[in-house]
């Protein structure tokens, strides 16, 4: 149940991410200025969660995805498999976020 949950909420995280994303883009192509009001904005405090959070979204809802899948193919719905997926989308997206800002911050440096 609570996979299910969060694949949902996760899904709407994703629509509010796309947001953030696509006024980046816009940002983007107006010009250095716009760009630059829109870079502060999201490498403050609130920015960096906001992004995090979307990143893990993204991951979870990715693999979440995938787990559903194999159910759509027949696999997986015993009770101690559809738990131990659960689980690993879970865990897959926890370290999937990490690896991913890890690896942000090494490039960025």
């Amino acid at each position: 149940m609570l996979t299910s949950i969060l694949h949902r909420m996760t899904g709407v995280a994703l629509y509010v991410g796309a947001i953030v994303v696509t006024a980046w883009l816009i940002a983007l192509a107006s010009g250095p200025e716009a760009f630059a009001n829109v870079e502060a904005l999201l490498l403050g405090p609130i920015g960096v969660i906001v992004m995090v959070g979307f990143t893990a979204a993204l991951t979870y809802h990715l693999a979440n995805g995938v787990r559903h899948l194999f159910w759509d193919a027949g696999k997986g719905f015993s009770p101690q498999v559809a738990s131990a997926t659960g689980w690993a989308t879970m865990l897959f997206a926890a370290v999937a976020t990490a690896a991913i800002w890890l690896g942000a911050m090494f490039i960025g440096s």
